[in-house]
């Protein structure tokens, strides 16, 4: 069991789904620390390692990463466990965190796994990465 809590980039946000629902639109709606579900899709005809990401209500917000959506496939193809939540929202992608192994992931200004302080989120916000970014921790290569 892999023991890890990663910062991961959501893309795609600006498109709409197939059933017509605004990603940006869910995106809004969404707030810190709200659960999100990491699903597989190998049957998808641009990437077969696309991971799609879709908010507490169902709908789909976007896509991991194509850099990390092959490692993190591996781990969910592998049955680990996995936590993810809704971090916050930039002007052109979103960014949820996982953790991987048991637990619940923590926020930036977190206090412990389960309690969640207030993340003051601006929107739109002109930079790419969120203001408490976690570095990921050295590891393997993340297209390996």
């Amino acid at each position: 069991m892999t023991e890890l809590e990663l910062t991961l980039a959501v893309v795609g946000i600006g498109y709409q789904n197939a059933d017509k629902t605004l990603r940006a639109a869910e995106l809004i709606k969404c707030s810190p620390g709200e659960p999100v579900e990491l699903r597989l899709e190998p049957a998808n005809k641009k990437d077969r390692n696309a991971i799609a990401v879709f908010s507490a209500r169902g709908v789909q917000v976007g896509y991991l990463t194509a850099e990390r959506a092959p490692y993190i496939g591996k781990m969910l193809r592998a049955g680990e466990e996995v936590a993810a939540v809704f971090q916050e929202l930039d002007t052109t992608a979103a960014f949820v965190r996982a953790r991987f192994g048991g637990g619940r992931p923590t926020l930036p200004g977190s206090r412990g796994g389960d309690h969640f302080v207030d993340v003051e989120i601006t929107r739109p916000r002109a930079r790419s990465a969120p203001a408490d970014f976690y570095p990921d921790p050295e590891g393997p290569m993340w297209g390996a």
